[in-house]
């Protein structure tokens, strides 16, 4: 059972994202709450993923996205936006979410989003892809890792791409014929030799490197299904 938190300063957000959430038999929405409560909520319930509102007036997303990241089992966290957030994007991703998703993303890809966060996967909603990779590029850090590419192996360069392509590593254990144990040591030396980024940022870098488009995985496979 995936176990899910959910951090908004809206009720209405709250009950929405538990009661889609619910209707699927793998979820359990532990708890959810307000930004002020976030760190201290998610402590207590230890959940798998958090799905956590970027602007809050009681404490930002941003705050909160750090103290859960300072958690000694810190949870996989996507953060929830709109199309007018885009300045607090590049932040978010830099601080180490694990996704980015809409308010109103389709509730059948919320539930693929939590399965792909729960197997280590990262998640990124086609309406805000745009902008996360237009805010990360601005960074110094991004060049680096471009350049970085080029000292892979030719397979970790296999592996930065399904990565980019939303796998996460049981399913590219799969793709490749490895054991999941193999490919959790590759994904940690290509994001060591990146530079240190996390998934999120490696995802992008092998977009722009022109390394994702031949690894798309077919629908039920990126569902975790």
């Amino acid at each position: 059972m995936i176990r899910v938190a959910v951090v908004d300063d809206e009720q209405l957000v709250r009950s929405g994202l538990r009661m889609i959430l619910g209707t699927a038999p793998d979820i359990d929405v532990v708890a959810d709450c307000g930004g002020g409560e976030a760190v201290d909520t998610v402590r207590r319930c230890a959940p798998d993923v958090v799905l956590l509102d970027i602007r809050m007036p009681d404490v930002d997303g941003l705050t909160v996205l750090r103290g859960l990241r300072a958690l000694a089992q810190p949870p996989a966290v996507a953060m929830l936006t709109t199309f007018d957030a885009d300045e607090y994007l590049a932040a978010a991703l830099r601080g180490g979410a694990a996704g980015f998703l809409l308010k109103d993303t389709d509730p059948e890809q919320l539930v693929r989003a939590v399965r792909t966060l729960a197997a280590g996967g990262s998640v990124l909603d086609p309406g805000v892809t745009r902008a996360v990779i237009g805010g990360y590029l601005a960074a110094e850090a991004e060049n680096t890792a471009a350049a970085a590419i080029q000292a892979l192996t030719p397979r970790e360069r296999e592996v930065l791409s399904l990565v980019g392509a939303g796998l996460a590593n049981p399913q590219i254990a799969e793709r490749m014929g490895l054991a999941p144990s193999t490919v959790k040591d590759h994904v940690r030396a290509v994001l060591g030799k990146l530079g240190g980024i996390n998934r999120v940022q490696a995802a992008i870098v092998a977009d722009r490197a022109g390394l994702v488009a031949s690894q798309r995985a077919p629908r039920g496979e990126r569902s975790g299904r």
